[in-house]
């Protein structure tokens, strides 16, 4: 993909997350990477979103370096998504939001747990939490020691099937193998997060999807044996 391009599918991610009210003010940002020349371009820092343009967006390279043309400041979260890109090979954008339900899944500190279908045609389990931060971690590198505690936690996770994480009294992150598919996951996410909350206030001591139906939803849309949607896109 040209930086062109990336320019413009960012500045739409950003703008999605508008769109669909995951954000407000300044809050959240959208970045996509090119692994053929290791750039990265993501929202400039505290810059409000109806005033972006493709210029504003800022490009760095893996190491967080700003390279010529930019010249806003990057966001603040740029250290967490460079991390990201780093540990999980084939994830090319990453959105960070604040949406409400994932967000109080997130101070709350708990997962969002399988409990029906439309979770599990999403995701094949629950939606991890990070552990909370060490003072440590937070009080040196915070935004990067943030991407830290987030790799930690996919240990034995495949993150190209598991998506997104809340970080423990922070907020969600979610990635894709395009910034596109990332400001997606992010909708889908504050979704299930919200059916979640109704699903527990109805009853508190729901139980889990069971494995079999769980499996059956998530396989039949993703993997080598999915046979959910057209072989190729249907013109819109």
């Amino acid at each position: 993909m040209d930086l062109k391009t990336l320019r413009e599918e960012v500045l739409e991610a950003n703008l999605e997350l508008v769109r669909r009210g995951l954000v407000i003010f300044t809050f959240g940002n959208a970045s996509g990477y090119d692994a053929a020349s290791e750039r990265v371009v993501i929202k400039p820092s505290g810059v409000p979103y109806d005033k972006l343009t493709p210029g504003d967006l800022v490009m760095t390279d893996l190491d967080g370096h700003m390279l010529p043309g930019s010249t806003l400041r990057p966001s603040s979260d740029l250290p967490t998504h460079l991390a990201l890109y780093r540990a999980f090979p084939g994830v090319r954008g990453v959105v960070h939001t604040h949406s409400r339900y994932a967000t109080a899944w997130a101070q709350a500190g708990v997962e969002i747990p399988c409990l029906g279908t439309t979770h599990a045609d999403y995701f094949r389990g629950p939606i991890p939490v990070t552990p909370r931060m060490e003072p440590s971690e937070v009080q040196t590198e915070y935004e990067w020691n943030t991407g830290q505690v987030i790799i930690k936690r996919f240990t034995g996770l495949d993150p190209l099937a598991t998506t997104a994480v809340l970080v423990n009294g922070h907020a969600p992150f979610c990635w894709g193998a395009t910034v596109t598919a990332a400001a997606h996951t992010a909708e889908i996410v504050e979704e299930l997060a919200h059916m979640a909350f109704l699903t527990v206030t109805i009853k508190a001591d729901v139980a889990g999807l069971p494995d079999v139906l769980r499996d059956k939803h998530f396989l039949r849309k993703h993997g080598p044996g999915a046979y959910y949607g057209q072989d190729t896109p249907v013109k819109s």
